[in-house]
């Protein structure tokens, strides 16, 4: 009877230990279940209620949530081996020998199975469920911890400077270095072949401008909310987005991915929409691809110098540049060949070929204009939008406007006048 007394002596501090577990165990769990939600989660749960979005703000300052995370996980363990440390040596006093020995493992085992192993196993299987539930009690335990974050920043700054006073940042990988990679890394000379063309596009985004890649405004069509499933007439839409407009104009606010949505309804696809990024004529096509990624959107809309919406791309025209970048925007807007022999020294373009095309893949000497495509061009030379029948002769090209409808395949004849073959 008096072991038993004794024992329960004990009863306060066991119980602080379970709940000092418990809590752990939150956190550990709230750290593996937020970090763990990949872009996908996060768009869904943006779209939920209040704890569901909130979740995704704590994400918005990874360093401010991890720091708070770790700050409580630290004290809520010293405090808990401290408990075990008075408990052994009360046990030892009491004279309970053995069970003052095997104190020390049973804690340190119950607190790495009960608050780092279990909780991180169940959050990483639901991180969805899991972030939204721990998501406001979290919120209020980093607000009691921001007074000292200034305080911990600095000690972690003056440690990193005392403990790695020359740590630098290793430089990028150049381009060479990559192909060197792939080719040691492989015995198939096609496949290294096939994969350092990609890293040379992917390299090539910087210096291409999202102009040349864009679909054009004539190449889309665009609906005013409310959006009703029988406005596609049955039909997907080529880019899989159905684009959305400001309800008092014609300027692309949103888009609805279908390829996305399990099951569409009949009316209010508005609702399922996704805020669409602007991005600038003159911005890269790699800073654009940068943006879409850091703000988790999939289309962007292109604006001119005015403000005006002139066309839009989207994060799979991109990926598909960077796949097939031998293959123009006319192979994948209108289906059809960008450039095409009819003749010695005379090709069929499309309006919207670029000019650096026609320079890669002629071997035009073309001078640099203002004008990104061969449309555009014909627009800068005649001033007015180009008509069927008309004919522009410059810099020893004669264009030739065969189609130039509102919508759909502008067909143009290029010749070399000064040149009676020219093999592209």
């Amino acid at each position: 009877m008096n072991d038993l007394h004794s024992v329960w002596q004990f009863a306060p501090q066991l119980l602080a230990m379970a709940v000092l577990i418990a809590c752990s165990a939150f956190f550990s769990g709230s750290e593996a279940a937020l970090f763990y939600l990949r872009a996908d989660d996060r768009r869904v749960l943006g779209k939920g209620g209040p704890a569901r979005r909130l979740a995704v703000q704590l994400l918005e300052s990874p360093d401010r949530l991890l720091s708070a995370i770790l700050f409580w996980n630290l004290v809520i363990n010293m405090t808990y081996f401290a408990l075990a440390a008075i408990i052994g040596i009360r046990l030892k006093g009491a004279g309970f020998f053995a069970e003052a020995r095997w104190l020390p493992m049973v804690a340190l085992l119950l607190i790495i199975l009960l608050s780092e192993m279990l909780p991180k196993n169940m959050a990483v299987l639901r991180p969805r469920t899991v972030a939204a539930f721990v998501s406001i009690p979290l919120a209020l335990a980093i607000r009691l911890v921001d007074p000292v974050m200034p305080i911990l920043r600095l000690i972690n700054l003056v440690s990193r400077r005392l403990l790695f006073p020359r740590l630098q940042p290793e430089p990028y990988l150049e381009i060479e270095d990559l192909e060197r990679a792939i080719t040691l890394g492989t015995d198939d000379a096609e496949l290294a072949q096939q994969e350092q063309a990609v890293l040379q596009h992917i390299v090539a985004l910087a210096q291409i401008q999202v102009e040349e890649v864009m679909r054009p405004r004539p190449q889309y069509q665009a609906f005013r909310p409310p959006v009703q499933l029988s406005d596609l007439r049955g039909r997907l839409t080529p880019s899989g987005y159905v684009l959305v407009t400001e309800t008092d104009s014609d300027e692309i606010s949103a888009a609805i991915p279908l390829k996305h949505l399990s099951k569409i309804p009949a009316e209010q696809l508005e609702r399922h929409a996704e805020q669409v990024l602007y991005i600038p004529w003159s911005a890269s096509v790699a800073a654009t691809l940068e943006q879409l990624r850091n703000q988790d959107r999939s289309v962007a809309a292109i604006i001119n110098e005015f403000g005006e919406t002139i066309g839009i791309v989207t994060i799979d025209d991109i990926v598909e540049t960077v796949l097939h970048q031998e293959k123009g925007r006319s192979e994948r807007l209108l289906q059809t060949a960008s450039i095409a022999s009819v003749g010695s020294g005379v090709w069929e373009v499309t309006g919207i070929t670029t000019l650096r095309r026609l320079r890669k893949q002629l071997r035009l000497q073309i001078p640099r204009t203002k004008s990104l495509t061969v449309a555009g061009l014909l627009q800068e030379q005649l001033q007015r939008m180009p008509q069927q029948g008309d004919v522009v002769e410059w810099n020893k090209l004669k264009f030739t406007v065969l189609q130039a409808p509102v919508r759909g395949r502008f067909a143009i004849r290029l010749e070399h006048v000064h040149s009676k073959e020219l093999k592209p």
